[in-house]
């Protein structure tokens, strides 16, 4: 079921049409840094009343199939990003889309890195996961993207055996649209 649900709303985002469901959106943006602390992708958040559209640009990866997951923490402090914190999880859900008890508000599907060490990808989360306020993705210590060193497997928690952070990019707070 959960796997229909993503695939139709991967559907949607590429159609161009899940940024445009509702006529409030909320925007929020991101750099991603390798751990040199060097600026290596964007991210792009449009969150509405029934999804977030994450729009994710990145490049000087190694190439290969790397977890991405929201952190709880706003913060992307080289080498290592632990100041990102664990997975965002308000539901306190265990790791991973083929758990039983899970998943996490902060998995993501993984992506896949290009021998040239490039990804551009989008992906929507649906659901309305609350924006702001306690317990919020952006609450008062932030969120953050991370990319991982290796391939999540879905399944172990609390990271789904991804390996190393290697990349991060703070979410900052979004900006109202009228």
């Amino acid at each position: 079921m959960k796997s229909a649900v993503f695939s139709a709303a991967v559907f949607l985002a590429a159609m161009g049409l899940a940024a445009r469901v509702s006529a409030q959106t909320d925007v929020g943006e991101g750099t991603f840094k390798n751990a040199k602390g060097e600026k290596i992708g964007t991210v792009h958040i449009e969150h509405m009343t029934s999804a977030t559209l994450f729009l994710i640009k990145v490049h000087d990866l190694p190439p290969g199939v790397h977890g991405i997951h929201i952190h709880s923490v706003g913060k992307c402090e080289p080498p290592d990003f632990t100041s990102a914190g664990p997975h965002f999880n308000p539901a306190n859900a265990k790791h991973g889309f083929k758990n039983p008890a899970g998943p996490h508000a902060g998995d993501l599907p993984n992506i896949t890195v290009g021998a040239d060490g490039k990804v551009e990808t989008q992906f929507v989360v649906s659901g309305a996961r609350q924006w702001e306020g306690e317990g919020g993705l952006l609450d008062g210590d932030g969120a953050s993207l991370v990319i991982h060193a290796g391939p999540d497997d879905y399944t172990t928690d609390p990271a789904g055996n991804s390996g190393a952070r290697i990349a991060c990019a703070s979410i900052s707070l979004p900006e109202r649209q009228e």
